[in-house]
């Protein structure tokens, strides 16, 4: 098992967090590739007044057997004293895509069997790249996926999928068809049954308020969403709805769903982060490799102070483990593949490549 560790956002809380999930024990069994630059960790250890003893490589090294435990990738692509902290910035966000494609291609190779990520800031990965949209269309870019994955949010007490994601809630509606919906349940359904639910529940919530109040308040819970629900229910997917958003995950916290689907990125997050701010995992899943990172965002009102929570990071780490596990995706089956990390690296390092 390997994990891919890419360092997030140099500006937020990311750094402090790749320290203390290092120096941990429980979160780090000798099994990671951090990603990233290791001035930048340096910082991380300062806030979180810890020390780290890390084997540090070049890019160049990769060529060679990697060694055993944990050790960092030193991309040398972050100063901390060009990137202020506690805000956004061009050059933070750039790192943190360098970051993110290096740990991808570890992965996609096999190399890796977990991407983990600490929190990335969009506005500042679109100041570096600025067609950068969401994580799951640079993902395919970068590895030519041949199909998109989801976003999952991660409780014990329940899992959240969702049909549409980053895009303005005026265009949610013209986004949902019976398809899109269908797909969404299909790969849910997929995804949690790789990791343990025997046919997951699966609460779909409503778009409108009182799922449309027979047609009174909008017609799509009728005319889309039942009629996806009645498909995916004729292929035997264990799914109920439409359901009132502001009932649906009620009943999935008293256990009558694993799962709620929802049609909108904070029609689900909004309910997810109340249940368990700290604790939250967010997964991307539909890919050959887990990818993890934990639910909440950058904080840079907290930046440098030393308070980082770290609950949900190592929720997130455990989960991609859990996950890698049960994929069973071994490095040994793309061991020749491997050889050409050194040259993906520096491709990946260089501004002018084009992906995707």
């Amino acid at each position: 098992m390997r994990i891919a560790f890419a360092i997030g956002d140099a500006g937020g809380i990311s750094p402090e967090l790749a320290a203390r999930i290092l120096a941990d024990e429980e979160a780090n069994k000798g099994d990671m590739m951090v990603i990233g630059d290791r001035r930048l960790l340096a910082q991380g250890e300062a806030d979180a007044g810890v020390t780290l003893d890390l084997p540090v490589l070049s890019p160049g090294d990769l060529a060679r057997p990697l060694p055993g435990g944990s050790f960092m990738v030193d991309l040398a692509n972050c100063d901390p004293g060009s990137v202020p902290q506690g805000t956004w910035s061009a050059e933070g966000g750039r790192a943190a895509i360098e970051n993110f494609r290096c740990a991808l291609l570890a992965g996609h190779v096999g190399t890796a069997d977990v991407v983990f990520f600490t929190p990335f800031n969009k506005h500042a990965m679109r100041l570096a790249k600025a067609d950068y949209v969401d994580e799951i269309g640079f993902i395919d870019a970068t590895i030519k996926a041949p199909r998109s994955g989801r976003e999952f949010n991660v409780l014990d007490e329940v899992w959240n999928a969702r049909v549409t994601s980053h895009i303005p809630l005026r265009q949610v509606a013209d986004a949902l068809t019976e398809d899109r919906i269908v797909e969404s349940l299909e790969l849910t359904t997929e995804i949690m049954e790789g990791a343990g639910f025997v046919r997951p529940r699966i609460g779909v919530a409503a778009l409108n308020p009182h799922a449309g109040d027979g047609r009174n308040f909008g017609t799509e819970d009728d005319d889309i969403l039942a009629p996806a629900v009645a498909r995916a229910q004729a292929k035997q997917l264990a799914v109920t709805g439409p359901i009132p958003s502001d009932t649906v995950f009620v009943r999935a916290v008293k256990g009558e769903f694993d799962a709620v689907m929802t049609m909108y990125h904070d029609q689900g997050q909004i309910a997810m982060k109340l249940l368990g701010f700290d604790r939250g995992v967010t997964l991307i899943a539909g890919y050959p490799f887990p990818i993890v990172t934990p639910a909440h965002g950058t904080a840079y009102d907290i930046a440098g102070q030393g308070v980082a929570h770290a609950g949900a990071t190592k929720n997130a780490v455990a989960l991609g483990r859990m996950l890698a596990e049960r994929l069973g995706k071994g490095r040994a089956e793309a061991e020749e593949e491997a050889a050409d990390l050194p040259a993906l690296f520096h491709r990946a390092l260089d501004p002018d490549a084009v992906w995707g």
